[in-house]
């Protein structure tokens, strides 16, 4: 090798190999063929240069790869990829069968293989993150990776009032929203904006805590009060045509947008494949319910059903309404203790950042 000669692997030509691999990975991925599935699994596995990729970029290839071979081969052809039990989690083998297990279950295949439940099994022992969600789509996930005509992005507030009841506003929620408190809490806030910033679908989103020193009156829940909360989001509220508006919402949709912001990454974002955005949707589920990881899904659900939810849009130099703002706020069964998140994936104005 001579002296100006980069070794493989490192700087600028390394990284052009490692992409090259990797788009020939998902080609193969792509194609129908017991020995595309190998192929392209041995690729990923044990071709790409070492270090050529930076940690995120070889996450995602992974991660497309998986999604991909769900998608187009066979099942029968992707089990032998299970035969051998892993001794840890490190390493892009595992990884990538980790990925494919989230990727069927997403799609209710899998289920009763042996070799799949016990490779499953094997992941939970060895406490890899994927491992914590079950092996088959629950009922509060039913439109993971369903595209249903007609329930895009919701750009204006014709369309929010379309399609879901507009929440009262009160007196009574303007004078409780003055009087919250913020519960500052950044790994709860990082947890809650995950789904958004993953795949960079949002650049800076806002998730906020608040509590309230006396329960929230039954009808107070609406745009009175969340306008009172001291949110980046609202800054310069009015100076838009347009009035605030904020309408119920229920905890599949919140979760189902979640999933859809990791999923598919955003204007100028990169999608996380079906099986990390499904651990993202859930861990920012967690956060905005405020329950610890170790509370079972099922249970999670059953505590989302005694909140209450709502989606809510303004005028202000945050919402743009030209591609896909989203904002929810949570209140707990107590009444006293609520969260807020809201993210754009239109560069947002500084001013509007504080």
């Amino acid at each position: 090798m001579s002296r100006n000669e980069e070794p493989p692997g490192d700087g600028p030509r390394g990284v052009h190999a490692a992409r090259t691999v990797g788009r020939i990975a998902e080609a193969l991925a792509d194609t129908r063929s017991r020995d595309c599935v190998a192929f392209a699994v041995d690729l990923v596995s044990r071709l790409l240069p070492e270090g050529a990729m930076s940690p995120g970029e070889g996450d995602r290839l992974l991660r497309s790869v998986a999604a991909k071979l769900v998608k187009a081969q066979h099942l029968r052809d992707i089990e032998p990829l299970f035969g051998e039990l892993p001794d840890g989690v490190a390493g892009p083998a595992v990884e990538l069968c980790a990925c494919l297990l989230g990727e069927l279950a997403l799609i209710g295949s899998g289920s009763g293989r042996r070799s799949l439940e016990a490779y499953a099994e094997k992941l939970r022992e060895l406490g890899h993150p994927l491992a914590r969600l079950p092996s088959t789509r629950l009922d509060i996930e039913h439109r993971f990776t369903v595209r249903v005509r007609g329930l895009g992005s919701i750009k204006t507030a014709k369309q929010l009032r379309s399609r879901f009841p507009e929440a009262p506003s009160t007196d009574g929620g303007a004078v409780a929203g003055r009087k919250a408190v913020d519960a500052h809490d950044d790994g709860r806030a990082n947890a809650a904006a995950r789904p958004l910033t993953a795949g960079g679908w949002a650049r800076e989103p806002e998730a906020r805590f608040f509590t309230l020193p006396s329960p929230l009156g039954p009808d107070d829940f609406g745009i009175s009060f969340i306008k009172e909360l001291p949110l980046r989001a609202l800054t310069g509220e009015g100076s838009r045509r347009g009035t605030a508006l904020a309408c119920v919402t229920t905890p599949d949709d919140v979760l189902n947008e979640l999933f859809s912001a990791a999923y598919a990454g955003g204007v100028n974002g990169q999608g996380q494949g079906g099986a990390y955005a499904r651990l993202y949707a859930w861990e920012s589920f967690y956060a905005l319910l405020g329950l610890p990881t170790c509370v079972p899904l099922l249970e999670a659900v059953r505590r989302a059903a005694d909140h209450r939810w709502l989606r809510f849009m303004a005028f202000t130099d945050w919402f743009h309404h030209d591609t896909s703002d989203v904002a929810f706020a949570v209140l707990d069964p107590t009444r006293t203790r609520v969260a807020v998140l809201a993210a754009t994936d239109t560069d947002v104005h500084r001013d509007a950042l504080g």
